[in-house]
């Protein structure tokens, strides 16, 4: 039976981090808060632990894990090459929602790394997360605490939703921050590749870099989570509006009018404030995500409005992207792997 622990978010009880910990040692699984969205914790090192995420979760063997560690002193732990171009970032970025790609340690088992000779590595900012990998002295594997391809838990009550018996102890800290996942930048390329937009800024990143990140192509070997095409859905279709602002909004609002009026069908949104009352208007149930210039609360409310209207169970679920600037790119690549359906404008004609 889980065993849900309430904690403090920015105090945890240093006895409820210890127990957690001993279950981690033990070979349990541990679903705890992070920064971005609650992670479902085994030692790293563990096989047999390793093991229990892929079946908890119904993870394929091709998808890699991320590596959670306390300080970047554990580095060599996991990593076999560290290269001064992942302490500049770390320096900047850490602890924070980034993850670097890099060469692996041999000690790591290969299903944390679908056999692949590289590691997906990070430094999570959330004190519950920090709290309970110190206190288990181990490197700590962790994917999101959600059922493979399904919408990622910001909160205890979406894991246990998700996974129930099959974790032992759920760290139950309150919403997540940040709402999305992080960043992953492989750095066993050159130039770095984005493998994942997440919490921090591709802009930022170029900062510190000096220079552009390559992007990851649609046919990129799968080096790191959240890279396969479709992930994070939700189980009603989802139908997304991809394109400048103004045609996203009137294309969305005229389907919306279209399928709730002509057809009959009930309809859900998930959109930022500006879109809300116009559509209720029509009778469609709305996930308000804030308002479109807060990309930091877009970001937050994402996966919990996705979660909200699938519960509701419409017919269709209708969203949009909010351009691609600063965490927008984030938000519009979760969108883009959860969607049933992707709408764009029409091509301009020759």
């Amino acid at each position: 039976m889980t065993q849900i622990w309430p904690v403090d978010p920015q105090q945890p009880d240093p006895q409820i981090l210890a127990r957690a910990a001993a279950v981690l040692r033990g070979g349990g699984l541990v679903a705890f808060p992070t920064e971005t969205v609650y992670g479902l914790g085994a030692a790293a090192l563990d096989p047999a632990a390793v093991a229990r995420i892929f079946s908890a979760k119904g993870r394929p063997a091709h998808d890699p894990l991320i590596v959670h560690l306390a300080d970047p002193t554990d580095l060599p732990r996991v990593a076999r090459q560290v290269p001064d171009l992942a302490w500049r970032l770390w320096e900047r970025f850490a602890p924070g929602p980034l993850t670097l790609v890099l060469p692996k340690h041999p000690a790591l088992p290969p299903a944390v790394t679908a056999g692949r000779d590289t590691v997906a590595v990070r430094i999570p900012a959330h004190p519950v997360a920090l709290g309970l990998i110190r206190a288990a002295g181990v490197p700590v594997a962790a994917p999101s605490a959600n059922r493979f391809g399904h919408t990622s838990p910001t909160t205890a009550q979406h894991v246990l939703d998700d996974l129930g018996a099959a974790v032992d102890v759920i760290l139950d800290a309150g919403p997540t921050p940040v709402g999305v996942e992080s960043t992953i930048v492989d750095l066993t390329q050159d130039p770095p590749v984005l493998l994942r937009p997440g919490g921090v800024p591709r802009e930022a990143l170029e900062e510190v870099l000096g220079r552009p990140l390559a992007r990851a192509t649609a046919e990129a070997e799968v080096r790191a989570p959240g890279m396969l095409p479709r992930h994070y859905a939700p189980q009603v279709p989802l139908w997304l509006f991809d394109g400048p602002r103004d045609w996203a909004r009137e294309a969305l609002w005229q389907t919306a009018a279209h399928l709730a009026r002509g057809q009959g069908q009930r309809v859900a949104a998930l959109v930022p404030h500006e879109d809300a009352a116009r559509l209720r208007s029509l009778g469609v149930q709305v996930a308000d995500l804030g308002p479109e210039d807060d990309l930091e609360a877009v970001a937050r409310a994402l996966f919990a409005g996705l979660r909200a209207l699938e519960a509701a169970a419409p017919d269709v679920i209708l969203a949009r992207t909010v351009g691609e600037a600063d965490l927008g790119l984030a938000i519009a690549d979760r969108l883009r792997r959860a969607a049933a359906q992707i709408l764009r404008p029409p091509a301009p004609r020759a």
